[in-house]
């Protein structure tokens, strides 16, 4: 068994190295910003929030597959343009987040940092979000994170953190990678993220959202899987004959061959 930190893996991973992983990880991933756009009234949301000059913070913005999402999917006219922050600790994401919003989403701020070490100067904004954002985040770091999440948002704003829940496909997958291949920081789930959001004052509710992804080429289940570990050299033979990990991913595996994914996200809304 070999050890590695998640939060550094991770980060290696959001790079032009890493594109090849993230592209693979994304061919069945990118549901999970479709799934989002489903969950709410995006439209009216962001309309209620408007005024003159309203600003967004992206949160751990990756490479912009929420903004993407909800331009595909939802009706964004007549949402008027927000000026919009993007914050990452990978120059990486924070450029490729920027090179696909359009309108209404107005690029401003590139902010190149970790949620924890937020500058003192990005407060205030109307909206802060942070979808499928927060899972490396060090344990001993996920209070000063929440912190910052909530001092970020202005009065009245809105605040959305979408996670996973410890029983969903991403959280059991890493633990028991962690079990049977690699030793290293567990993963944040949701629970503990709205603990920590609870702690820092805010008030949370939350909604839940269940849905599968699933594919049939292993292929695109190896390049899957290896970005759920954010670790490239391992193959699928070799996962499916790993301790703990085998076994779990035989829970996902039909009789065909086929995978099917289990995902249970909180949309913990401030």
């Amino acid at each position: 068994m070999t050890t590695g930190d998640t939060a550094d893996r991770s980060l290696a991973h959001w790079s032009e190295e890493g594109r090849t992983g993230m592209e693979a990880f994304y061919e069945l991933a990118t549901e999970d910003y479709h799934q989002l756009t489903l969950a709410a009234d995006w439209a009216t949301l962001l309309r209620d929030r408007a005024h003159e000059n309203w600003t967004l913070l992206d949160v751990a913005c990756g490479s912009g597959k929420f903004p993407t999402a909800l331009q595909k999917y939802v009706d964004l006219q007549g949402v008027p343009g927000v000026l919009y922050d993007l914050l990452d600790p990978s120059p990486f994401s924070v450029a490729e987040a920027r090179s696909v919003l359009a309108p209404p989403f107005v690029p401003r701020r590139d902010i190149v940092s970790t949620l924890q070490d937020l500058p003192d100067d990005s407060r205030d904004y109307d909206v802060v979000w942070a979808t499928h954002a927060l899972y490396a985040i060090p344990p001993d770091e996920l209070d000063d994170a929440a912190a910052a999440f909530v001092s970020a948002l202005a009065p009245g704003g809105l605040g959305m953190v979408a996670q996973a829940v410890s029983t969903s496909h991403y959280l059991a997958f890493y633990d028991a990678f962690r079990a049977g291949v690699r030793e290293a920081t567990p993963y944040t789930t949701a629970e503990q993220v709205r603990d920590a959001l609870v702690r820092a004052g805010a008030d949370v509710r939350e909604q839940r959202i269940t849905y599968q992804t699933g594919t049939s080429d292993r292929a695109v289940a190896e390049g899957f899987l290896q970005r759920c570990a954010f670790d490239d050299a391992v193959t699928l033979d070799e996962m499916e004959q790993a301790p703990v990990l085998g076994d779990y991913l035989a829970t996902c595996r039909a009789d065909d061959g086929s995978y099917n994914f289990s995902h249970e996200v909180a949309l913990l809304w401030l």
